[in-house]
C-alpha cells in the first residue's frame, strides 16, 4: 500500500483510484462497507482511502479528552490488511479547513488526487464549517468528472455501528460488543516502553505501552490476544493485560501492562499489538503484595479458560 500525504503533488500512478472518503477511526464493519462500495464502483481502478491526520476533531478541539479508537500507523495497518492500494493521508491544517465544499471538490478530489469515483457515508460532511453534504458531493461530481456513490448507514441488531457505539462499549468494559461492531477484536498497537519492573518482582513481568491518545476502555484486567509484529520473538500469545493507573503503586499516568502467557524473552522496541477479548475485572487497590499475587494468579487462570473457549 502506498502512503500519499501531499495532494499538491500526486504521481502519475497514484492518480485515478476509486476512493473511500472518512476518517475511519476503528475502521470497523460500517467503514468496510463504503471501501468495498469503493472496490465495486470502479474494479479495475486501485483502490483508495481518503482520511485526515491529525483527526479533524483533534484539530479544532485540541484539548478535548482522547478519542481514538486507532493511531494513524494502526490505522494504515489495518487499511492495507483489507487490501487497500493507495491511502491518501491528508495533512489536515488551516489551509483545508479553509476550503469551500467545492474548492474540496475541485482542488482536493479532482485536481489534486485525480480520483476517478469516490464513495462516502450518508452523514458525509466536507468544507469549511461542515457546509457541504453527500448530496453537494454528487452534484460537484457530475460537473467534475468523477463519480459518486452515497453509501448508506450500517446498522446491527443493536442499531447503527458507529465509532461513537464501539466507545461507548469499551467504556463499558464490553470489548466483544464492539469487535461486533468492529469485525475484529479493538486492538491497542505500540512499541514496548521501559517500566518500574514491578510485575517481575512480583513473578508476572509485563510488557508496557503507553495509551496517550487513545480512547481509554475500562480500567480493569482483560484476557487478551498478543501479536508481537517484528523482532526475535515476533508471533501470536495469549495473555492478560491491565490498563489502568496501578492504584497499588501511587499515582500514576494510564498505561497497558501485559503479561504473555508462557513466554520467557525481552520485548523491549517491540511492537505489540494487543486484542482485548473480555474484561474480568476493575482496577483495585490490595491490602498487600500477598493479596494483589493471589488475585494475578486467579486473573491468569481464568483468562486461559477465556481464551481456550474463545
Amino acid at each position: 500500500m502506498r502512503i500519499i500525504r501531499n495532494y499538491h503533488f500526486v504521481e502519475p500512478q497514484d492518480r485515478g483510484a476509486s476512493a473511500a472518503i472518512g476518517n475511519f477511526d476503528g475502521v470497523h464493519l460500517g467503514h468496510r462497507s463504503v471501501i468495498d462500495l469503493a472496490r465495486t464502483a470502479a474494479p479495475d481502478a486501485p483502490l483508495g482511502v481518503v482520511t485526515f491526520e491529525p483527526h479533524p476533531r483533534e484539530y479544532f478541539a485540541p484539548e478535548s479528552p482522547p478519542f481514538r479508537l486507532m493511531g494513524r500507523a494502526a490505522r494504515a495497518s489495518r487499511l492495507a490488511k483489507l487490501g487497500v492500494d493507495r491511502l491518501y493521508e491528508l495533512d489536515f491544517n488551516a489551509a483545508l479547513a479553509a476550503l469551500t465544499p467545492e474548492s474540496f471538490a475541485r482542488g482536493v478530489i479532482a485536481d489534486g488526487l485525480g480520483l476517478s469515483h469516490v464513495v462516502v457515508g450518508a452523514d458525509f460532511c466536507f468544507g469549511k464549517g461542515r457546509a457541504g453534504k453527500a448530496s453537494d458531493l454528487q452534484r460537484f461530481g457530475a460537473e467534475m468528472g468523477f463519480g459518486v456513490t452515497i453509501a448508506d448507514l450500517l446498522e446491527n441488531t443493536a442499531g447503527q455501528v458507529s465509532s461513537t457505539s464501539i466507545r461507548a462499549a469499551l467504556s463499558n468494559g464490553n470489548p466483544r460488543e464492539a469487535a461486533a461492531q468492529l469485525g475484529h477484536w479493538h486492538r491497542i498497537e505500540g512499541a514496548v516502553i521501559s517500566g518500574e519492573k514491578r510485575g517481575r518482582e512480583l513473578g508476572y513481568p509485563t510488557a508496557n505501552m503507553s495509551i496517550e491518545g487513545l480512547h481509554p476502555p475500562k480500567f480493569g484486567v482483560y484476557a487478551v490476544l498478543v501479536e508481537v509484529t517484528d523482532g526475535p520473538h515476533k508471533g501470536r500469545y495469549q495473555g492478560a493485560a491491565s490498563i489502568g493507573v496501578r492504584p497499588m503503586f501511587g499515582t500514576n499516568r494510564a498505561n497497558l501492562e501485559t503479561y504473555l502467557l508462557d513466554f520467557k524473552g525481552d520485548l523491549y522496541g517491540a511492537t505489540l499489538s494487543v486484542a482485548l477479548v473480555d474484561y474480568l475485572r476493575g482496577e483495585e487497590r490490595f491490602d498487600s503484595l500477598d493479596a494483589l499475587i493471589t488475585q494475578m494468579d486467579a486473573d491468569v487462570a481464568r483468562t486461559r479458560q477465556i481464551l481456550a473457549a474463545s
